[in-house]
Formats: structure tokens, C-alpha cells, sequence
């Protein structure tokens, strides 16, 4: 995540510096580039069809350098465990006979095997499944989605050229080149939902529109279904936002406008999460046995220890079955106790904004939040500011915290950033348009920063991290998917196994699979697992083991090249 800061602050001293000395430099060619691009910003929906487009063709082009991502991270398992779910045309999977021994991460297994997270991510999985043939073409098209909302969106705070700026930002950036398109566990449909809702209100305001409101409630079902906590926390901020609107509405100017809210506004969109509601209640009882229990609920109830939010009491702690679920959740437990600390709280805050600005803004995008105080008395973008302050707050109050959990706020981010290049571009320094060459100069280090940006995420990842947990993964999956017939594997940990390092995860279809994945309980308790698989060809894998040993069960150990 910080691999590129040290690239992007060279680049950045350097534009600082022509900055200073010759901030004339390109002059013409960059009036000319900028006029052609106001020339298509001023077609609004061709903007947003060129954006989302970009991010499209931007992934496809990688693809020789960063080809379809391999999953590696628990959270990815869960969610393509929930397309996969989908995409066999089930809600939820029936709880497997042997599950003690399949258990794993954010994954529940009664009153049925189902991912524990919001099902938005898992249906885009699913569709990329089964209309492309994988699930990774779902996140691509998500990618391309956010990228297209943003700048739909950004049109309905700032000028046209703005906005297809901003809906260019993440292409150039993270909505391309970081794991919202390099892996499964998402962070884009979130900050379309966010775009969607942010982008409705001040439509609302000036024309009160049936498709405005749908719109809203979209994107209001969007973040419900990808992050409810946050989401809720944005959807209650225009929420506000509208309803002081019509408050402070003139009645002589505007008597018509409480009418045409409820009629044209508010109408479409109770209908529309009135019937999100049910189908999400409908949902949480197939999977969970109760229409007011959410999966991750009650996930976090089976197995977990910590809360997630600072002032809450630990859970009681669960029966485990396996050493290394116990110490996953454990693991979580410490960062738990120690965040509930004076020092915790700040330790935890500083590497919350430490990870936030380093993955969405950066040396490059930093300097134009140095005119935060001036945007402040900004009328254009002041709710914006309020909603985004709010956004930080809540996320600033949950202990685990990771980049995506603040992607509804992604639009507010965004349209921060560009006001502020706006002002910058108005700064003269001695008389020289310096403010206009660092605007013009943050996009060029935008567009210098992609083959870093794509040499980082094709790096091998170093030993111990997660993603060094990959390229072992696949090559005995390789082997095993070349072996003839249906495979078994017990999984066998040392005694100081990573808990974070995971190998057991499996599809909706457990027994159907050609390889499945279970936890080594002991030749004992092996035996029923064995009879009921008997089927299928058993292996142990050493995990921990540099490479991973694979071998027959029961044989002698036998390292595999």
C-alpha cells in the first residue's frame, strides 16, 4: 500500500520545482489537450460512458502483467463463495454433513453454509461466473461502473471538466490499479452506491424527478447491501440534507416543491427500498433462520471474540474446534484489547488515516487538500464537507479497520480534491501560473505513476505476507486439478502457524467439486471424514512447510517440486 510513496513524492519534488523556475513549460500543449477534453466534458453522458470505458480498456490492457487475479485473502473466499452460491442458482447452501472439518473464516455453516457478508458482491461474482465463464469479470465491470458514477456524480457538484476529471482520477488510480480490481472482497460497488446517492440530491433540489429519487434509493440499496454501517451513516446524512431543503424551501417561490417531493421523491423511493427490505429480510431468514439476523451477525456471534466498536464488551468466548480458528479470532482479540487504550485509540486513528491517505490521495493528490480551509467557506461543496466529516467520524469509531470500509465517502474525497485543484489553479506565484502548472502537473504524475503502480501489484509478495500464501496455493492446486479423479486434502498446520495464512476454503457445491479442502483433525477423527470421502483420493498437506509439502495420506513426508 505505501509502496509507491516514495516514487510519487520524487515525481512530485520535481513538479514542485518546475513549478517554480519555468511553470510556462507545455503551455500550449496542454490548452490544447484541455480543450479538446471540454469539448467531450460537455457532453455529460458521453463524460460518464468514457470513463467507465476507460477503466475497462485500462484493466483489459494490463492484463499480459496482472492477468485474472488468484484469490489468497479470507475475505475473498467468502465472497466468491457467495457467487458461487448465486451463480447455482441458490440464496443459500444447505450445512454440509462434515462441516467441523471445513470450517473456516467468515464463512457460517448453520443453520446453512452461506459467506457471512452482504450479498451485492457476491451477486456481481455470480454474474461474472456464469455470463463470462469467471468471477473476476464482474469485479472488472464493477470497476468500470464506479468510474462512471463518480463522473455522473462529480456533474452535479462541479463544472463539466471537473467532473470528467474527477471520473478519470480512479481510473488512473485506485478504482484500476489496487485490489477494488485485483481481487474479490470489492470497495467499488460501495463507492458507486455512494456516487449514486451524493449524485441524486442536488438533482433533486433543482428538478424534482421520479428517476432522481430511484436513483437515490439505488444507491441507498447499494451501500445496505456492501457496507450498512457506513452506509447508513452517508444515507442518514442526505437524508438530513433533503429533508432541510424542504424545510427551508420558500413557500412563495417554491409552494409546489413539498407536493412534488412526496409525489415524484419520496413515493419511488420507499417503493423501492420497501421492496429491498423485503427481499433482504427474505434473504437473511433463508440463510440465517431469522429475517432480522444478518449473516456477519451472527458469524461474529459463532466465533468471534471482539467487537468491533470500541466502547462495546467482548463477546464470551466460543467453543473452537480447530487451533487455528482459535487463534485467528485471538489475533483479533489483542488488537481489540490494546485499542481500548488512550494510546490505542490513537494508534488505531493514525494508522486509519496513514492507510486512507495513502491509498486514495498520495504526495501527487495531497496539495490540493492545503487549501481545505479555503473550500470550507466553499457553498458549492459544504455538504459535501459535512458528509464526508461525518463518514470519517463513524469510521473513525469502529477498531478493524480497512480502506474499503470508507468507500461510500470515495465521491466526497474526490470532489474535495478537485475543488481544491480548482483554487490551485487560480495561485500565481511571483506573477507566474504556478497553481495552473501543478494542476496540470498532477495529472501527468498520474499517468507516469501506472507502470509503477502495475509493477507493484505484479511484484511477488514477500514471505510471511498474505499474498505469499498465493503462488504455493496454486501450484498444488494446479496439481491436484491435473490428478486424475476427485481429490481430498487435510490440511495440517504447525504449531506456529500464521492464522492468517489459510488454506481451507471451498465452493457452494462442496461435494461436487474436484477438490476439497478440509482441516487435519487427527488419524482418529481423520477416519470419518475418510469413509465419508471415500471416493476420492486423500492427501496431507504440510502448509507451513517452504514450499507446502504435499503427499498421499499416510505416506512418509515427500517434499513437492
Amino acid at each position: 500500500m505505501f509502496a509507491h510513496i516514495g516514487s510519487e513524492a520524487l515525481l512530485l519534488s520535481l513538479a514542485l520545482l518546475l513549478a517554480l523556475v519555468c511553470p510556462q513549460l507545455g503551455a500550449r500543449w496542454f490548452l490544447r489537450v484541455e480543450r479538446a477534453l471540454a469539448a467531450v466534458a460537455r457532453h455529460r453522458s458521453l463524460s460518464v460512458w468514457l470513463c467507465g470505458i476507460s477503466a475497462l480498456v485500462m484493466r483489459a490492457a494490463v492484463l499480459p502483467w496482472l492477468p485474472v487475479p488468484k484469490p489468497f485473502i479470507n475475505d475473498e473466499f467468502s465472497f466468491l463463495l457467495a457467487g458461487d452460491t448465486f451463480a447455482h442458482g441458490r440464496l443459500t447452501n444447505p450445512p454440509h454433513p462434515m462441516w467441523t472439518y471445513l470450517e473456516t473464516f467468515h464463512v457460517i455453516f448453520h443453520p446453512t453454509y452461506s459467506s457471512m457478508y452482504p450479498p451485492l458482491q457476491g451477486l456481481v461474482l455470480a454474474f461474472g461466473q456464469v455470463v463470462f465463464g469467471h468471477p473476476f469479470w464482474g469485479v472488472w465491470l464493477s470497476a468500470g461502473l464506479m468510474c462512471a458514477a463518480l463522473c455522473w456524480m462529480l456533474q452535479a457538484w462541479l463544472p463539466p471538466s471537473w467532473a470528467l476529471l474527477g471520473g478519470m482520477i480512479p481510473v488512473l488510480r485506485f478504482g484500476v490499479f489496487s485490489y477494488w480490481d485485483n481481487a474479490y472482497w470489492g470497495g467499488a460497488l460501495a463507492a458507486t452506491g455512494g456516487a449514486l446517492v451524493l449524485g441524486a440530491l442536488p438533482r433533486i433540489m433543482r428538478r424534482q424527478r421520479v428517476r432522481d429519487g430511484i436513483v437515490m434509493a439505488l444507491g441507498v440499496v447499494m451501500l445496505a447491501n456492501t457496507r450498512p454501517y457506513e452506509g447508513l451513516v452517508l444515507s442518514l446524512m442526505v437524508a438530513a440534507g433533503l429533508l432541510w431543503w424542504v424545510v427551508r424551501a420558500k413557500p412563495a417561490v417554491d409552494r409546489i416543491a413539498p407536493r412534488l417531493m412526496v409525489q415524484r421523491v419520496a413515493l419511488p423511493v420507499m417503493l423501492v427500498l420497501g421492496i429491498t427490505g423485503a427481499a433482504m429480510t427474505y434473504y437473511f431468514w433463508r440463510v440465517t433462520g431469522n429475517p432480522f439476523t444478518m449473516p456477519q451477525q451472527l458469524n461474529r456471534e459463532s466465533y468471534a471474540v471482539a467487537r468491533y466498536f470500541y466502547w462495546q464488551a467482548a463477546y464470551p468466548e466460543p467453543v473452537y474446534r480447530h487451533t487455528a480458528i482459535h487463534d485467528f479470532y485471538f489475533v483479533e482479540l489483542a488488537e481489540f484489547s490494546r485499542a481500548r487504550t488512550i494510546s490505542g485509540v490513537f494508534l488505531q486513528l493514525t494508522k486509519m488515516a496513514a492507510r486512507a491517505w495513502a491509498f486514495y490521495v498520495g504526495p501527487v493528490l495531497t496539495i490540493p487538500l492545503f487549501l481545505l480551509p479555503k473550500m470550507m467557506r466553499d457553498r458549492r461543496i459544504r455538504f459535501l464537507l459535512i458528509a464526508g466529516g461525518a463518514g470519517l467520524a463513524a469510521s473513525a469509531l469502529v477498531i478493524f479497520f480497512n480502506i474499503n470500509y470508507v468507500a461510500p465517502i470515495v465521491p466526497v474525497l474526490l470532489a474535495v480534491i478537485l475543488q481544491g485543484m480548482r483554487h490551485m489553479r487560480t495561485w500565481r506565484f511571483e506573477g507566474k501560473s504556478t497553481g495552473q502548472f501543478l494542476v496540470r502537473a498532477i495529472i501527468v504524475m498520474c499517468i507516469l505513476m501506472i507502470p509503477v503502480q502495475v509493477h507493484i501489484l505484479a511484484a511477488t509478495p514477500p514471505p510471511g505476507s498474505w499474498g505469499a500464501i498465493g503462488p504455493g496455493r496454486v501450484a498444488v492446486e494446479r496439481r491436484l486439478q491435473s490428478a486424475p479423479g476427485p481429490q481430498l486434502v487435510l490440511v495440517h498446520y504447525s504449531p506456529n502457524h500464521d492464522p492468517l495464512l489459510e488454506w481451507v476454503y471451498n465452493g457452494a457445491d462442496i461435494d461436487g467439486q474436484k477438490v476439497v479442502w478440509a482441516r487435519d483433525m487427527g488419524a482418529d477423527q481423520n477416519e470419518e471424514l475418510l469413509r465419508y470421502y471415500s471416493n476420492r483420493r486423500a492427501w496431507l498437506l504440510e502448509a507451513d512447510d517452504v514450499p507446502p509439502n504435499l503427499l498421499p495420506y499416510g505416506a512418509k513426508p515427500q517434499q513437492i517440486q
